[in-house]
């Protein structure tokens, strides 16, 4: 191990242990927060001892507390936003478990969307932490009117759309692959449908949404540029509800219920599309023999075994098809299972353990009889993880756990018929074995200064059998070993400091500072401009290194008027080693030597992200802006010079409004703007045996034209107090009709050889929905 990680790791335990030393012995209350009338745990909850002491805790993501406490009577406020605080005084004369069922306020005649306490923004030590209301993900007008959680993502400073329509997305200078999406603890490496239409998540399902942007808890490791941490709803464990919508594309459909009343609940969801109906109704069988839908089902189920004890499973299982008549076919699709179980093994310390299942596989068809063949590919994960939860004292909060993550990469099987002139080939697949241990504490060092400080531990190991080769910098094979099943290939370590801070200024405002290293161990390869179904996960080998980035933030955070306005101004800076491109003229799939074709260099990412948000009311939404750079250097690419990446945006904008408009109407509103992505364009041309060829320079030194969109929305709820309860929704999606350039090309003027014509692709134009909503 380096000296300097040998200093840090001792610097870190240093700090810890010195803590733990000066610990108080007291009494503790703790327990859950839960809605009265579902029994589903709020996450974020605000547990607050009201008086002469400042003692406070916020719900985990299992809606979990602990204070500690002198022995006395106190009064305890819990509140969540869109609930009646409640109150209770309560003795402490001994450890004290105390669970609170919150009321919703339904006397609140406004849109709320935040789900943390009113100056969590300010208060908070976390830095580029950003949260997502269910409410808010229902009222943001989107694509054919499918909810999105990653669309309405999109609209946050320093996040950015991969492109027109897509659900893939670019945090802070990452590309989309150095994201770690998680369901339910589970990881979800194609998040898409229909090709990047729409996300894999429907929001019916949903319960927290979380991202980190920036200052990842040590916890959260693996990818490079943030964490999206979803949580799906436990389901309701008073009584059955069913409810759902039909849209002009899809449908979906909700049950929960209880198993065991203030026991267990389960909750199933499901979603189709429905175009594939549509097809058929067409005379044309070159038409109605094709197939084109989507599909997804979540389930979730908990039983509360006893007062220390509670198990859940669930699972998300969703699955694309397209098929060209008798000539192609093509499906994917991510299942995922999480096994949890939550143990509190005394009043301070808390236990999740989790086994989790995650696999994403596509297969490719070719019906074809003189060139029948199947490609069939799947990444597969089986995931354990330990983690604990220890309230040290009212200053101290330490969350420490181990991961161990199996991953097997199948790059492709190819099958094809003995008619077939395509030859059958079968690549090696490739097993890892990702291992973590980490250790933070959430330290309140004083009435204004908050501190997390954290240390990752993580190593990744290539495992045989298989035939492993090394290249040189030019992609020539110079070894060419055969391992055996077990056999350690190649090993990597690696040190991952965290450290977040914030210093409150006064009530009202604060600034913050933040430093993360996080390190990649799999890789995406892509030669398309936004995420593929087809595209192609490599491990780290001999040849290919993790990915590290280090990133330093810093800033100013700002309430006003009683906290019903924020803003925030974060400015950050990110530089990033092996970085990982491919050569000109790679083809990744079919290429069992894809790794002579990539490159190695680095990466820089800078920026600055305004944000202001008005939270309550009536009429509220937010003001999002970036300014950013992101660039990359190879050696072997535009002559070793700093170029910028596809994912650089000189100017990103986001405007969103909503407004309620009486007891049944909402209306709402989204403008974006960006500068066009940065790409390459040929510089000039000339011919080949009459053949155009266009010759290239610069990397990415085009832009293409500016983005810009306006959506407009409409929410109709039905009237109150009846048994079914209903809505209808009305969008408008491009309300201006804007052609925004999908892709450009470049040929022949064909009266003119010596021209050359542009040619734009829109794929967008102005595109209305309804869906009508319902629950009873």
């Amino acid at each position: 191990m380096p000296n300097r990680n040998r200093i840090v790791l001792i610097l870190f335990f240093t700090i810890a242990i010195s803590q733990i030393v000066f610990a108080q012995n007291k009494r503790t209350i703790n327990g859950s927060v839960t809605d009265s009338r579902t029994g589903e745990t709020l996450i974020g909850a605000s547990v607050k001892v009201t008086g002469a002491t400042t003692a406070a805790a916020v719900t985990n993501s299992y809606g979990f507390y602990s204070i500690g406490l002198t022995e006395g009577q106190y009064e305890i406020a819990v509140s969540f936003i869109g609930y009646k605080t409640s109150r209770q005084n309560i003795s402490i004369t001994k450890d004290v478990r105390f669970n609170f069922a919150l009321e919703e306020d339904n006397q609140l005649n406004e849109v709320v969307i935040s789900a943390i306490k009113r100056n969590e923004n300010v208060s908070s030590p976390q830095m580029g932490l950003q949260k997502i209301d269910i409410k808010e993900i229902n009222s943001v007008p989107v694509l054919l009117g499918e909810r999105d959680v990653l669309k309405t993502l999109q609209l946050l400073p320093g996040i950015k759309s991969a492109g027109e329509g897509n659900s893939g997305f670019y945090v802070r200078g990452g590309s989309t692959d150095q994201n770690l999406i998680l369901l339910d603890e589970a990881p979800v490496y194609n998040a898409s449908h229909l090709l990047g239409f729409f996300s894999t998540f429907n929001s019916d399902a949903i319960k927290d949404v979380s991202v980190y942007k920036g200052g990842m808890p040590a916890q959260y490791g693996g990818r490079l540029a943030s964490v999206l941490d979803i949580k799906m709803n436990d389901g309701n464990r008073k009584t059955y509800t069913v409810e759902g919508g039909v849209g002009l594309i899809s449908s979906r459909l909700k049950v929960e219920g209880p198993i065991v009343k203030d026991k267990g609940s389960f909750m199933i969801s499901a979603r189709r599309t429905y175009m594939d109906a549509f097809l058929k109704l067409s005379p044309d069988s070159s038409i109605n023999s094709n197939t084109l839908y989507f599909y997804d089902l979540n389930a979730k189920a908990n039983y509360q075994i006893d007062d220390k004890n509670t198990l859940y499973l669930s699972g998300y299982f969703g699955r694309d098809k397209l098929g060209l008549s008798d000539t192609f076919g093509f499906n994917w699709g991510n299942a995922t299972v999480t096994l949890r179980w939550n143990h509190l093994f005394n009043n301070k310390l808390f236990s999740n353990t989790s086994l989790i299942y995650s696999n994403y596989n596509y297969v490719l068809q070719n019906f074809m009889e003189e060139n029948n063949f199947e490609i069939n590919s799947a990444i597969k994960d089986f995931n354990l993880k330990q983690d604990f939860e220890y309230s040290l004292n009212n200053s101290h909060n330490l969350k420490f756990g181990v991961n161990a993550i199996q991953h097997t990469i199948a790059p492709g099987k190819l099958t094809a018929t003995e008619t077939s002139s395509v030859n059958a080939t079968n690549y090696e697949s490739r097993k890892g074995m990702e291992l973590a241990a980490y250790l933070s504490d959430e330290w309140n060092a004083s009435e204004r200064l908050n501190v997390v400080y954290g240390l990752r531990l993580s190593s990744f190991a290539l495992f045989g059998p298989g035939t492993i080769k090394t290249y040189d910098t030019d992609g020539n094979v110079i070894g060419n070993d055969v391992y055996k099943s077990g056999d350690v290939v190649k090993s990597y370590l690696n040190l991952e400091p965290r450290f977040s801070a914030s210093y409150q200024l006064n009530e009202q405002s604060s600034l913050k500072a933040a430093y993360t290293r996080n390190v990649q161990n799999i890789h995406l390869m892509s030669n398309s401009t936004s995420t593929s179904p087809t595209d192609l996960y490599i491990m780290n080998s001999n040849n290919v290194k993790p990915e590290i980035a280090d990133q330093v933030a810093t800033g100013y955070f700002r309430n006003f008027n009683d906290n019903n306005y924020e803003f925030s101004a974060e400015v950050y800076y990110k530089w990033m080693q092996n970085q990982i491109e491919y050569r000109s003229g790679t083809d990744l799939r079919g290429n069992n030597n894809v790794e002579a074709d990539l490159l190695y260099g680095d990466g820089r990412a800078y920026g600055i992200e305004l944000f202001f948000k008005k939270r309550f009311g009536k009429f509220n939404g937010w003001v999002g802006y970036t300014l950013s750079r992101t660039e990359r250097q190879f050696d072997a690419i535009n002559n070793g010079k700093w170029f910028y990446a596809k994912q650089d945006r000189t100017h990103d904008l986001s405007v969103v409004g909503i407004y309620k408009g009486g007891p049944r109407w909402t209306f709402s509103s989204v403008f974006v703007y960006n500068t066009g992505s940065a790409v390459t364009f040929p510089s000039g041309k000339y011919q080949i045996n009459g053949r155009t060829v266009f010759y290239y320079t610069e990397k990415n030194g085009y832009r293409t034209p500016a983005y810009h969109r306006l959506d407009v929305s409409a929410t109709l709820e039905g009237k109150p107090g009846k048994k079914v309860q209903s809505s209808w929704s009305f969008g408008i999606y491009n309300l201006y009709n804007q052609q925004n350039a999908f892709s450009i090309d470049f040929k022949d003027d064909p009266d003119d050889a010596s021209r050359t014509q542009v040619v734009r692709t829109t794929l967008f134009g102005i595109i209305p929905s309804v869906t009508w909503n319902f629950k009873f």
